[in-house]
């Protein structure tokens, strides 16, 4: 399927021709087309998705259990959240990354992340 971003796409207020671009919304860096001439700016549907999809997930709480397995404890990770992380599927039995932030913050990262 075809890309809309692709397409030629004038601005519906000054007829000009926007341009690609990258907006931060919420963190994230989200794809845009922007119009050099008045400023507005469409995002990408597919990225608008995912950023309500966030929005949902982030001011829900979810509540977990936590398991003894051999040695070691061990806590559900909520479907709903490894759904929304679609390369995390295709990465399952594989390690993660995780840190105690604060006395009473566990941390769990799907990617290397670098701390200071």
């Amino acid at each position: 399927m075809a890309d809309i971003f692709n397409a030629k796409v004038l601005c519906d207020e000054c007829n000009t021709r926007m341009e690609k671009t990258n907006v931060l919304r919420g963190g994230f860096n989200v794809r845009a087309l922007e119009c050099p001439q008045c400023g507005k700016n469409y995002l990408h549907p597919e990225d608008e998705y995912k950023l309500e999809q966030f929005s949902k997930l982030k001011n829900k709480h979810f509540q977990v259990k936590l398991r003894m397995v051999g040695n070691s404890y061990t806590v559900s990770i909520p479907r709903e959240i490894i759904d929304y992380q679609d390369d995390i599927q295709k990465r399952l039995n594989k390690m993660l990354f995780i840190a105690l932030e604060e006395p009473e913050k566990l941390s769990i990262f799907f990617r290397k992340r670098f701390f200071e």
